[in-house]
């Protein structure tokens, strides 16, 4: 019995003694494996590429991500410190401008594989290559182009060349008058009226239904006039494109002058259609009081030579439908006088004097 357990115990001793040193190997290889597994799922995590031990970035076919700015990149870098910036919806279609900063990486080429920056002329300059107009094109056009040129002065016989924008050099649209925000709003190419005017705060209360759009400041091209109105679609807001140099302007609404015997006198804006008659602009300024002499209403209109007109009106026609109401003008003004008496001693001069210092109200 005792030489049994004394044999049982040695083979017992003798495995242990066997099995540690293979035991602590594959603990070793394990932990060699969760190691060079680590890079990986720390990559993974992140959302980004893993980067395998010996793949370096001269030649391999895993360089060209890591060479591609992000787009996120391409925004934070084109408007660090500016303004929001427009994103174009077809962002592969825009085209280089002097002063943008191209990534040009050539295959397997790290001599030619740098950022190159645009000159005042929109040329290119890369070593051994010389010049190369690149204005007005795309990336993947400009590509092609440096393809062709490296090919055609016999530097590479098959280049392989990827393009992409790094930076956008600053381009803008200013926007002024009835907006939350005027100032430049930085565009990327061609975008809708709306895009800019929403990021421009949009219109605000006094902003009139005409929208001025002035091309690149040259005064031989004629404005456009975009209508914009509160009461409809605005669809034409949407079609229209601003190009990176246009201005933008939004002009106050007109304003009618509701004077005398009504509820609450002072200006009132043209806001809707810029279209307003006297009926309206009477409803809005919450009708007559009791001692209006209603027939003896009038409008003063002064013309731009500086020739004022008088129109004599009749409230009870335009209300019981004999008479139709004036369509009005931006700076009329529509009187309504408290009695005979005063209504003929009060000549139109005084009238005009006396809507300088009303009041002006809008209907938002």
């Amino acid at each position: 019995m005792d030489t049994m357990w004394r044999n049982t115990t040695v083979k017992s001793s003798m495995t242990m003694t066997l099995t540690t040193p293979l035991i602590n190997a594959r603990f070793r290889v394990l932990c060699a494996s969760l190691l060079l597994m680590l890079p990986a799922m720390r990559a993974h995590a992140q959302g980004g590429v893993p980067t395998m031990p010996g793949s370096g970035a001269s030649g391999s076919a895993t360089a060209g991500p890591a060479a591609v700015p992000s787009l996120a990149s391409k925004m934070s870098a084109s408007s660090q410190g500016a303004l929001p910036g427009i994103l174009p919806k077809d962002f592969s279609l825009l085209r280089i401008e002097p002063g943008d900063l191209l990534s040009v990486n050539v295959y397997d080429t790290p001599e030619l594989t740098d950022a190159y920056r645009v000159d005042p002329e929109g040329e290119l300059k890369l070593p051994l290559c010389g010049k190369v107009k690149v204005e007005g094109l795309t990336s993947a056009e400009v590509a092609t182009l440096l393809e062709a040129t490296l090919k055609d002065r016999q530097i590479l016989n098959q280049p392989q060349v990827n393009v992409d924008v790094q930076q956008y050099a600053g381009q803008y649209v200013i926007v002024l008058g009835e907006v939350a925000s005027p100032g430049r709003v930085n565009v990327m190419g061609p975008t809708t009226l709306s895009e800019v005017l929403s990021q421009a705060g949009g219109p605000t209360a006094l902003a009139g239904p005409h929208i001025k759009i002035r091309h690149d400041g040259d005064a031989s091209v004629p404005e456009l006039d975009a209508i914009y109105t509160r009461s409809s679609s605005n669809q034409q807001t949407g079609s229209i494109l601003v190009r990176p140099g246009d201005t933008v302007v939004v002009p106050r609404a007109g304003v009618v002058y509701v004077l005398g015997a009504v509820t609450r006198p002072g200006g009132y804006l043209m806001q809707e259609d810029g279209k307003l008659n006297v009926a309206q602009a009477l409803a809005m300024s919450g009708g007559t009081v009791l001692q209006a002499r209603t027939g003896g209403l009038r409008v003063i209109r002064r013309n731009p030579d500086g020739s004022v007109l008088d129109f004599a009106l009749s409230y009870d026609g335009i209300a019981n439908g004999s008479q139709n109401p004036l369509q009005l003008q931006a700076e009329d003004i529509v009187y309504v006088p408290v009695s005979k008496l005063k209504a003929t001693l009060l000549d139109a001069t005084s009238i005009i004097s006396s809507a300088v210092s009303a009041g002006i109200y809008t209907t938002r």
